[in-house]
């Protein structure tokens, strides 16, 4: 993968802010990668350091493996779901 398009994507996750959310798909095109899956494969392994948690799918819902530990770091931020979904139209990040 190329370096510079991995710090690209670190450098996005890492200026959303708090109470704010994006999608792998927001995300990708910013970056301009080719694929959102590029960057769900960078957070997956060089996100930990990251503010992961604020990067959602298309549809607002996180990935079925993080869902409650990702919607409890949301609603710590003051980012509320319904259910498992967050309203991409209330709090997604628009830079």
């Amino acid at each position: 993968m190329d370096e510079a398009l991995h710090e690209r994507v670190r450098e996005l996750v890492a200026s959303i802010p708090a109470g704010r959310v994006s999608t792998y798909g927001d995300i990708a095109a910013m970056a301009g990668a080719s694929t959102p899956r590029l960057v769900g494969r960078i957070l997956g392994e060089d996100g930990h350091d990251l503010p992961w948690h604020r990067v959602l799918r298309a549809n607002g819902t996180p990935a079925p493996h993080l869902v409650h530990h990702q919607l409890e770091l949301l609603r710590a931020e003051g980012v509320l779901a319904d259910g498992q979904r967050v309203s991409m139209r209330e709090y997604r990040w628009r830079p």
